[in-house]
């Protein structure tokens, strides 16, 4: 018997560190399985990091390609408001030109109109008074202004090109008569009596009238009438002033 537990007892000495053992072979899986579970938890962690860290990326590409762009913008912006500044400078620069060229411009118009052959004069002293009325007024722009003098210029300019004819009367020695006053452009000024029996025409060195020889008279007729589109264009044969020699 002594001998029997003798050797269950060494039995028993021998199996505890078997049991040591396998305990320890347990945990140590136990601690693998967490570490895996922590690595594999890491693991992911580490994956959802790298998803967010492309997207951040993207979107900071994206926000610097927009700040580049409205960078552009703010550029172009400033590049254009330089421009219109420029431009309002010379505006302002060109408005204190053009004030006293305009002054100048209805001075010159009014010496030519008292110079010119005396047509129209009504109509073209009530024109440049009206001028000299607006250059004074602020509640008309200096481009309205400007375009005003310049469609009066337009307007003589015209009368050079055309002839026309209308009824008016003629200081003749004293005498008011009826008369059509015909107009050969700029080159000539005529008057022929309603009654087509006496015509004049308009020296512009002696600023007098002149009678027209008789031999004009249907001449006379026949251009007013054509100016008035009451018969068909044809030639007809009036005198003119001679040319004078420029200085």
């Amino acid at each position: 018997m002594v001998a029997a537990l003798a050797f269950a007892g060494s039995n028993l000495v021998a199996a505890d560190p078997l049991t040591d053992v396998q305990k320890a072979d347990g945990k140590m899986h136990v601690a693998a399985e967490k570490s895996q579970q922590k690595i594999d938890r890491y693991y992911d962690q580490a994956q959802d990091m790298l998803f967010e860290y492309g997207t951040t990326e993207d979107q900071r590409e994206s926000l610097k390609g927009y700040n580049d762009y409205v960078a552009g913008l703010v550029a172009d912006q400033e590049a254009t408001m330089q421009a219109i500044q420029a431009d309002i400078d010379y505006v302002e620069t060109l408005r204190q030109g053009v004030v006293p060229l305009m002054f100048k411009m209805v001075d010159t118009l009014e010496q030519f109109v008292a110079l010119d052959l005396p047509f129209e004069q009504e109509s073209r002293k009530f024109r440049i008074d009206n001028l000299k009325s607006l250059l004074n007024s602020a509640d008309v722009s200096l481009a309205e202004k400007y375009r005003l003098i310049l469609d009066a210029y337009d307007i003589e300019n015209d009368y050079g090109r055309f002839v026309s004819a209308t009824e008016g009367k003629l200081d003749v020695n004293g005498n008011e008569v009826l008369v059509d006053f015909f107009r050969l452009g700029r080159v000539a000024l005529y008057a022929q009596s309603l009654d087509q029996k006496s015509a004049w025409m308009y020296d512009a060195n002696t600023k007098t009238w002149n009678e027209l020889d008789g031999r004009y008279l249907r001449e006379l007729t026949k251009g007013i009438r054509i100016a008035r589109k009451q018969g068909a264009n044809d030639l007809f044969s009036l005198p003119v002033p001679a040319a004078e020699v420029a200085q």
